[in-house]
């Protein structure tokens, strides 16, 4: 038998001879439910909703129905060897989702074959311990320590039974969630997604936590009423794998895969005489399927009988714009550049200034201050949020790794408004928990002006955060120019923000004036066309598609 290191060559070879449009190829190693809900079966269902390319490793099958887990039988370890190789051959992964393996002996084989591939390619585990109709899936008895299997995991995605077998810990509270959570981060796990489904702390939501030693959130979906919800697990953990696959960062993925189950649910149906399963619609999904983005003290207040409501007061909101509409957004680094715009009809503009001594930093703001009162303009601070409440700016904005450091309560007491930057959909959902003056939504296409961790969205996605966004308004940022900016007006972003378009072109008054009159144009097109609105564009396609798309553009 080839070792893998050679076969993965020349499978890559034979998908480069092929001219035909190809599709991303995940690997789902689970086992098959005759009951046709979960295991194989869900996450094939999944993965061809996502529009990736699903293939099979079977580690058992099962004689199971709506009501009873009858009987497994582990498939030979030949048999899965042969599977592995047969597949790696000609469809290699490029990411991985592993559900029931049903045994040590093979969690050590499949430990041993993910040892020969790259480490870049993304495992997601769903540690299947026990069936959602409270059978035992697993064949022999764990051991305190965890299996090496988990050590390959990218994530981890137990229910709230699996944390604690795996933890030997109280998992009834947030605290305690998220102490058993730091112990499998301890152990070695990278990140761990928490499925809060089975929570009886909180009646009416389902709280799900994602951690890893880079960041902890929460989030929360309302509880969908239906007894029909088997295969949830196996296909979260294949719509998270099938979001890697298509390039989405590990935390859009994560929120994608929960907008998914959540729709899902909303159209589950009845099987036999048990709980039936979820139903694999196309993506994307609307607005009202993705979850909120909590912290752990909202989430204890929830815990303690507070309501969503309670969280997101009105009181707590930021002051909203003065004007809506903003236009075109210029993003400058000195008050010479405001001096230079202003006078032409900008109506909204940011000072974005990295470095500069602080007495000068404080001239600066205090003069950029002065000349939005003058022409009535909406001047936004860039991350100088102590200077902005000392010297009374109008707004300020922020990027989300300033979001943790800031003064948010004090900017909102001083009536500053808020701009927050995204760069995709779980940042945009944490920047709409803070109820914002506006939402940044980039970088739209490669950008010169910093270093940017995240990929160019591109328009497809950004005419999915748009809505999204709802209600506060939407700024599209990054690389935009002239020839760019009407199909990212298109979408129904509220603004467009530019930087070298205006700051690099040989005339910047002139530059500023055509692209106001292009953006005016656009949208009056819009207008006159009665042009389908962003809403309606992101419905019928599905993230592959959008991901063409956003190659397309950038």
């Amino acid at each position: 038998m080839q070792p893998h290191s050679e076969l993965m060559p020349q499978a890559a070879e034979l998908r480069r001879n092929k001219t035909e449009a190809t599709k991303a190829i995940v690997w789902s190693i689970a086992g098959s439910d005759s009951g046709g809900g979960a295991g194989i079966q869900a996450d094939l269902l999944t993965m061809r909703a996502f529009g990736v390319h699903g293939c099979s490793l079977i580690t058992a099958i099962t004689a199971q129905s709506s009501v009873e887990v009858a009987r497994v039988e582990l498939v030979s370890e030949q048999m899965l060897a042969a599977q592995w190789q047969t597949l790696l051959a000609d469809l290699p992964p490029v990411a991985i989702k592993i559900g029931l393996v049903a045994s040590r002996a093979q969690q050590q084989q499949l430990a041993t074959l993910l040892a020969t591939l790259p480490t870049t390619i993304p495992v997601i585990i769903d540690p299947v311990l026990i069936a959602s109709c409270g059978d035992t899936l697993t064949l022999d008895s764990g051991s305190d320590a965890l299996p090496e299997l988990y050590r390959f995991a990218s994530l981890l995605t137990p229910n709230l039974p699996e944390l604690a077998a795996l933890t030997g810990l109280a998992v009834t509270t947030p605290e305690q969630i998220i102490t058993a959570t730091e112990c499998l981060l301890t152990k070695g796990v990278r990140a761990v997604l928490v499925k809060g489904g089975h929570a009886s702390g909180c009646k009416r939501l389902a709280l799900d936590y994602l951690a890893s030693t880079r960041q902890q959130y929460w989030l929360a979906s309302p509880r969908i009423d239906t007894e029909h919800n088997h295969g949830t697990g196996c296909s979260l953990a294949s719509a998270i794998a099938s979001g890697l696959a298509l390039g989405y960062p590990l935390d859009d993925a994560v929120v994608l895969a929960k907008a998914y189950l959540n729709r899902g649910l909303s159209a589950a149906y009845a099987t036999g005489q048990g709980a039936g399963t979820l139903s694999h619609l196309p993506l994307p999904v609307a607005a009202e399927h993705f979850p909120l983005w909590l912290n752990t003290a909202q989430v204890q207040a929830l815990y303690q009988g507070a309501t969503l409501a309670d969280l997101q007061p009105s009181s707590a909101a930021f002051s909203p714009l003065a004007q809506a509409e903003m236009g075109l957004y210029p993003v400058v680094d000195s008050v010479a550049w405001l001096k230079r715009l202003l006078p032409l009809g900008i109506n909204t503009i940011q000072l974005r200034i990295k470095t500069a001594h602080q007495q000068l930093l404080s001239a600066e703001i205090a003069a950029a201050i002065a000349l939005g009162k003058q022409y009535q303009a909406q001047v936004f601070i860039n991350d100088h949020w102590q200077l902005a409440i000392q010297l009374g700016a109008y707004g300020v904005h922020l990027g989300q790794e300033d979001l943790a450091t800031a003064d948010l309560a004090a900017l909102q007491q001083a009536g500053i408004r808020l701009g927050v930057s995204s760069h995709g959909f779980a940042e945009l959902l944490r920047a709409k928990a803070l109820q914002p003056s506006y939402i940044a939504l980039g970088h739209i296409f490669p950008t010169k002006t910093k270093q940017m961790p995240s990929q160019p969205q591109g328009v497809a996605r950004l005419a999915q955060y748009v809505p999204l966004a709802a209600p506060y308004p939407t700024v599209a940022i990054g690389g935009i120019n002239a020839e760019r900016l009407a199909a990212v007006a298109a979408t129904g972003v509220k603004s467009i923000a530019v930087v070298t378009a205006i700051t690099e072109a040989a005339d910047p008054e002139q530059a500023t004036q055509l692209l106001m009159a292009c953006l005016a144009q656009a949208k009056s097109g819009m207008q006159a066309q009665q042009v389908m609105p962003a809403s309606a564009l992101t419905v019928s396609k599905a993230p592959g598609d959008v991901k063409g798309e956003v190659d397309a553009c950038v």
